[in-house]
This record gives C-alpha cells, sequence and structure tokens, in this order.
C-alpha cells in the first residue's frame, strides 16, 4: 500500500487504487482527477478551492468539516469528529485533529483527521494537530503525521504519537514548505522507532 501514497509537497496526499483520493489537495499540477477529497481543515493551504476544482469531477465526493464543504457544489459530504462516509470498498472516518496549547486549531471548531480504510490497510492523516489524548484510540497500519512544528507537532511529538498508535509505517509531512524543514522529518525518523517513508514531493 506505501507505494500507492504520494507526497504532493507540504500536507497534501494522494492515494491511488480503483479510487483516486486527495487529502487536502494543494499546488496541485497535471494530477489524475479526484473520486475523493477529504479536507481536514479551513486554512488557505489545506482548503484551496482552485485546486479542488481542478480535481473534481461530476460524481466526486467532497469530505470535510461543515464550515469548508458547504462553500463548495457538487457531492458534498460535511462531517464532524466520529462520522463515517463509504465509498464502495473504501471507508472514511473522520477523528479529531486540534492544537491544546496553540489558538491555530481549536478544538471547539471540530476539524478532522481521517482514518482511511482501504485494501485491507488503515491510513491514519493526522490533519494539522498537536499530540492530543484521542490518538490513543487510534489504530492504524500506515500514519501520516505533521512533524514541523509551529502550527503542529514536533517531530518529538509525533513520535510520541507513533510510540501510542504503533503503526508499520509513518510517513512524516508539513515540513519542507510553508513551515518546517525537512530536517524535522530526518529528526522524526530517527526518534520514531517504527519504519519511517521520507517520500519525495511529487508534483
Amino acid at each position: 500500500m506505501k507505494e500507492k501514497i504520494f507526497w504532493l509537497g507540504h500536507s497534501s496526499i494522494r492515494i491511488d487504487g480503483e479510487q483516486v483520493i486527495y487529502i487536502d489537495p494543494w499546488k496541485v499540477k497535471g494530477e489524475p482527477k479526484a473520486d475523493l477529497i477529504l479536507v481536514s481543515h479551513g486554512h488557505h493551504d489545506h482548503f484551496s478551492l482552485e485546486d479542488i476544482g481542478k480535481l473534481q469531477k461530476e460524481n466526486t465526493i467532497v469530505v470535510g468539516p461543515p464550515d469548508c464543504v458547504t462553500r463548495l457544489t457538487g457531492n458534498v459530504r460535511p462531517m464532524r469528529p466520529g462520522g463515517t462516509v463509504t465509498s464502495g470498498d473504501i471507508k472514511i472516518e473522520a477523528v479529531p485533529s486540534y492544537t491544546p496549547e496553540k489558538p491555530f486549531h481549536p478544538r471547539a471548531n471540530q476539524w478532522l483527521g481521517f482514518i482511511v480504510e482501504i485494501a485491507g490497510m488503515r491510513i491514519y492523516y493526522a490533519g494539522d494537530t498537536d499530540f492530543i489524548p484521542e490518538m490513543k484510540d487510534i489504530k492504524a497500519d500506515i500514519v501520516i503525521l505533521p512533524v514541523g512544528g509551529t502550527y503542529t507537532m514536533t517531530a518529538e511529538e509525533a513520535a510520541r504519537a507513533v510510540e501510542l498508535i504503533q503503526p508499520q509505517l509513518a510517513i512524516p509531512i508539513h515540513c519542507g514548505d510553508i513551515v518546517g524543514v525537512m530536517d524535522d522529518a530526518e529528526r522524526f525518523k530517527k526518534l520514531a522507532g517504527v519504519p519511517v517513508e521520507i517520500k519525495p514531493v511529487t508534483r
């Protein structure tokens, strides 16, 4: 499954398969159209109307917090933490994502991380979050975590999340672009205690 996960830079992810899934698409160029688009929250580098428009087909399902997806047309599914949606054999579960010690992603906003169940695997995309108590309930084979600090977890905090979740593989993001440097990903790789793949940026 890991070879079907592509990092498009910053926090943007594409997962390939029978259906093409994007999470927080941003600055996309020449990418295949989407079957599913997942939006974690409303900041411009995660919720880009321009990029969503490039990827949408007539039947594309767009999932995200109500304050985001209600601004879109088409097959939109407003969702809060605990909500689920299915598309064929793919199941999407929304989970909490927030930064309790920072003002940028308040818990009250009910912004989202996602668990994507696909091809017998559970992929956890944490969103813009710190290390939070709800992570103890996450069960995932692959985790995709922010490591760049400032607005989200640092590499050290992301390593704590990995220790709690115990995935088979961790993929660091939210570094090397707007915030954070690629050294954050390398530091996370040394600290994580599980296999880590630092994906090349695909654009």
